[in-house]
């Protein structure tokens, strides 16, 4: 259920709204009056008169608010000067909203929605600079010329509103295009940046299980260089211990004397020991 929730959406979703709002504000401030559809001329009342408001007190604190709504230098150097200037003692109410019926094709709803300051001076500027010529009688040249002013401004605001309608369109449709350009911008970057982590992690870890395994290798060729160094000093500490006791053998074979020879004594070594 909709308790509580208001708005429009317009049929739209959320950031294109903010677009589509933002855009006929800079086409509302440019050009005073335009025309579109009563949805949105609601809508964008509701959007536009907390900024015109914000208008009244020139601060950069404000002007930098207004301009995250209008995205437009241009709008908000007009909003704060000329604007800000013609609606400084009006205390609410700045935009006012005149239906024109339906529209042919889809019968939709049709309104002007324009800025109450500036609807009389546009008028009577529309109605003094635009004449009417006719072929009728001298007789009715009379009620002609009474009628003229009226149907001259008639004529003018209903130029002026399609004009200021072509615009809004346009300006509307370029800024879709200018924020449809600008997310796909940016999700190419998101999508560049993941790919580049994903690579570098990748990359991470070949490396880290290339280190190991040299790693790992270099420490097996390090112990069985151990080990064969090891086994070599052994071998060569039993050879050498089992060549020392064959010569030490040897030469105590070699220095023992005979037993035969010291019990055999001749008989003049007898003598000679009497002797």
């Amino acid at each position: 259920m909709r308790h509580q929730n208001k708005g429009f959406k317009l049929g739209r979703t959320s950031t294109h709204r903010k677009a589509t709002l933002a855009a006929l504000s800079n086409a509302l401030i440019r050009h005073k009056r335009i025309q579109t559809t009563l949805t949105r001329a609601k809508a964008l009342r509701t959007y536009i008169e907390p900024i015109l408001t914000r208008a009244k007190a020139d601060s950069t604190h404000n002007r930098r608010m207004v301009f995250r709504d209008l995205q437009d230098k241009h709008s908000v150097t007009e909003l704060f000067g000329d604007i800000a200037g013609k609606i400084g003692e009006r205390p609410g109410g700045y935009v006012r909203i005149v239906k024109l019926g339906q529209r042919a094709g889809d019968s939709a709803e049709m309104a002007v929605i324009e800025l109450v300051d500036y609807n009389e001076a546009d008028a009577g500027s529309a109605g003094a600079g635009r004449k009417r010529r006719t072929r009728r009688g001298a007789a009715g040249r009379g009620k002609v010329k009474a009628a003229a002013p009226a149907a001259a401004a008639a004529a003018a605001e209903t130029d002026a509103a399609v004009d200021e309608a072509e615009v809004a369109e346009e300006a509307a449709a370029v800024d879709e295009a200018e924020v449809a350009e600008e997310a796909a911008a940016v999700d190419e970057v998101e999508v560049a940046e993941e790919a580049a982590a994903v690579d570098e992690v990748e990359v991470a870890e070949e490396v880290a299980v290339v280190d190991e395994a040299e790693v790992a290798e270099e420490v097996a060729a390090v112990d069985e260089a151990e080990v064969v160094e090891e086994k070599a000093a052994v071998d060569e500490a039993e050879v050498a211990e089992e060549v020392a006791a064959v010569d030490e053998a040897e030469v105590a074979e070699e220095e023992a004397p005979a037993p035969d020879a010291a019990e055999e004594e001749t008989p003049e070594a007898d003598e000679e020991k009497k002797d």
